[in-house]
């Protein structure tokens, strides 16, 4: 077989071989349609071409490689040459993959606001990311190749310090919201505990998320803060809260009739408050003997973690009127003092 023909089978058979990768990533985008995550989309989206496209390059490389070629042209065949053309389609692939995720991220948080500011900077986000990607892959090439690129690198060092330095806080933030939304740590709606504030979730945008506290009034945290604090999510793993009375009587006072009555109000609620579930169901603990009370603590379940004042405010008010016709007191703090003549 001539170096021609070989050439051509060389060719045909890389063209298959591109062929089929192709159905085989069109079959991958089909499964990965079923799914609900959209990270396997970008995946897929990010490896497809560029797979396909250095098949047919490297497919070329061989092919030449059986061709004659004038002197002028051999260094075609160099395999520096080649190992810079898959530089190339490695910066093509990451592109691919940090475009794509800035814009479904992104875009998803920026979609939870209403400030069009937020889309302006997904945009910027997605050009300065596809330029810096770029620009470093052709740096390495250049370096491979042996071509001295200290200029590039001094003027590329000055204009990303001073990119950096101008939006260290932004890029700080947009990461920490990506964090936020695929670890998800809490859900808009959910009720969270952050740095000793507690309120519901609004919103979770690219650069900041929101919450409502419960007198009303709107904090803006950076989601780098957020990403890196302990949060308490009253909403996970599911709804209901653990709500803790803490109940304390006179000395003297009959330790199971208060226990009695603390638990018929507790039934009593679960029969007639809606607020309460009876599983678990409620219960109380006679816990200390205090510096002037018994101290007891009644544990009981609200149906959802924003009932809580209204549990207490109903348990409360029943305590005071069962303890008032029993005759049990309540006591208040007080020093007795005893002088010696």
């Amino acid at each position: 077989m001539s170096n021609i023909w070989m050439a051509a089978v060389i060719i045909a058979f890389g063209i298959m071989a591109a062929w089929g990768v192709a159905r085989l990533f069109r079959w991958l985008g089909n499964k990965a349609d079923l799914t609900e995550s959209e990270f396997d989309d970008i995946l897929i989206l990010s490896f497809g071409k560029p797979i396909i496209v250095g098949i047919l390059i490297l497919t070329f490389f061989l092919a030449m490689g059986y061709i004659d070629l004038p002197p002028d042209y051999a260094w075609i065949l160099e395999s520096k040459y080649l190992n810079a053309v898959y530089i190339l389609l490695g910066a093509w692939v990451v592109s691919i993959f940090v475009q794509n995720f800035i814009r479904l991220y992104g875009r998803w948080m920026a979609d939870q606001t209403e400030n069009e500011i937020d889309d302006k900077i997904i945009d910027i986000l997605e050009v300065a990311a596809r330029y810096i990607i770029w620009f470093i892959a052709i740096l390495i090439i250049l370096s491979y190749l042996d071509i001295d690129i200290t200029p590039l690198i001094a003027a590329g060092g000055i204009f990303g310090l001073a990119i950096a330095l101008a939006a260290q806080d932004l890029i700080s933030n947009f990461f920490g919201g990506a964090v936020i939304l695929v670890d998800k740590p809490f859900a808009v709606g959910d009720r969270i505990l952050i740095e000793g504030n507690l309120g519901d979730v609004i919103s979770i945008g690219p650069r900041s998320t929101r919450i409502m506290t419960l007198d009303y009034q709107l904090l803006t945290i950076p989601n780098s803060k957020v990403a890196n604090t302990i949060i308490t999510n009253y909403a996970m793993p599911d709804i209901k809260l653990k709500i803790k009375l803490p109940v304390s009587v006179a000395y003297g006072s009959d330790v199971a009739l208060v226990k009695k009555i603390l638990l018929e109000i507790c039934d009593h609620a679960v029969a007639k408050s809606p607020y309460i579930i009876d599983e678990p169901a409620p219960n109380v603990f006679f816990l200390e003997f205090g510096a002037s009370s018994l101290d007891f603590m009644v544990v009981i379940w609200a149906r959802k973690f924003n009932m809580s004042w209204e549990i207490k405010d109903w348990i409360n008010t029943e305590i005071n009127r069962r303890f008032t016709e029993a005759g049990i007191e309540i006591p208040f703090p007080q020093m007795d003092v005893h002088l010696r003549e």
